[in-house]
């Protein structure tokens, strides 16, 4: 069945409420959270409407950082000189652990990148993958498959999990600390409706300020969709296409610069999922696809490479191998929402054929915020 445009933009959460109109037409509070989605979801389509890319400054454009104050009284991280050390990168992090917040100058700085990361907002999961895993560096290089690496993969995202915020400055810091060490992959949840649902809009302007979300949401549309490893092995956040067909080249032509459109490589990219059997279904998330081994093996032939790497799925034991192997996600949110009880995991890729081995790890304690503590009062009702 082909899904109307609108209706797909949020598949999360409109589909259920659909859901719930259609099989119980006289719940008044069911009708009332759908207009209510309805009109956000149309609010969000005027504003892009009207909205001329031509004619749009970036919001980069009317910063003044240089003339930012630091108040005599702040005595969080400074940057060095402007610029990010393994020093600072320590101290912030030790900040954001004390619940402190980054001045707002150091934040701008920090996020002025154009390849950055995403994350579920479990930060203190992510300070324990640094734990047990060591700190990003030269030697010990990370990518974001949401995140992924040359030689580690580990999986975060914007959104859920009350603490986004600092999660993406810490990830934004290791990228400007080490360019050539730290790659960082976009999400489905790095895009403005998932955004404003999901918590992560409502957070930042909590914390800091309209501003500073609206740059946000331009640097997420820079963030690479793809990061292939030693011509071996691709990762991903969601997954194959709906076509057969599709190239690497066909990759590196898309423009990334937008929000996602409906159907398409990038939208699969950011949304599709592994399922058991041959051939491709509708997909369970009213968008993309599911695409099943035969379909992985066509890909993997077409472009010469051994497996892909993905997240996107909460799994018990923090990764699956599916595909006869060909298929890995990987989940690094551990008790994902503090209700799920999964394991997270990330992994290690050595050697020349690129063998993956997993490493699990379980959730560690944190401050008592509830997840999605920002989120829309819609999302609240515990749908995922």
């Amino acid at each position: 069945m082909r899904l109307s445009s609108q209706f797909r933009k949020s598949p999360c959460l409109r589909c259920r409420l659909a859901d719930v109109v259609r099989v119980r037409p006289n719940d008044k509070d069911a009708k009332m959270k759908y207009q209510e989605c309805n009109k956000i979801v149309k609010q969000k389509a005027f504003e892009r409407a009207i909205a001329s890319d031509e004619m749009k400054r970036s919001v980069v454009d009317s910063l003044d950082i240089e003339n930012m104050m630091i108040e005599d009284e702040y005595t969080g991280p400074k940057l060095e000189e402007g610029k990010v050390t393994m020093g600072f990168m320590k101290e912030m992090m030790e900040c954001f652990k004390d619940q402190k917040k980054l001045h707002r100058k150091c934040a701008y700085q920090t996020e002025k990148i154009t390849i950055c990361g995403d994350t579920h907002g479990q930060f203190y999961d992510l300070l324990n993958i640094f734990e047990l895993n060591g700190l990003p560096s030269e030697t010990n290089p990370y990518v974001s498959c949401s995140v992924a690496v040359k030689r580690k993969t580990v999986t975060y995202f914007v959104d859920r999990g009350s603490f986004s915020l600092e999660v993406i400055l810490t990830l934004f810091g290791f990228k400007l600390l080490l360019p050539d060490s730290f790659y960082l992959l976009r999400g489905n949840h790095e895009t403005d409706n998932m955004n404003q649902m999901y918590g992560f809009e409502g957070e930042v302007k909590a914390k800091y300020t309209t501003q500073m979300f609206t740059l946000f949401s331009e640097v997420f549309q820079w963030l690479p969709l793809a990061q292939c490893i030693n011509g071996k092995v691709l990762v991903m956040h969601g997954g194959l296409f709906s076509e057969d067909g599709v190239m690497l080249d066909d990759l590196r032509k898309i423009d990334r610069n937008r929000q996602p459109p409906d159907s398409g490589p990038m939208c699969d990219l950011l949304w599709s999922d592994p399922q058991p059997q041959n051939g491709r279904s509708v997909s369970k998330r009213g968008v993309s696809c599911q695409f099943g081994p035969d379909v992985t093996e066509r890909f993997l032939d077409q472009n010469k490479l051994d497996y892909i790497v993905r997240s996107h799925e909460v799994k018990a034991e923090g990764y699956e191998v599916t595909h006869s192997g060909k298929c890995i996600t990987v989940f690094s949110a551990p008790n994902y929402c503090d209700q799920m009880a999964n394991k997270g995991a990330y992994i290690h890729l050595r050697g020349s054929d690129l063998k993956p081995e997993f490493h699990q790890f379980t959730a560690v304690p944190h401050p008592n915020v509830k997840p999605m503590a920002y989120a829309n009062s819609l999302m609240q009702m515990g749908m995922m």
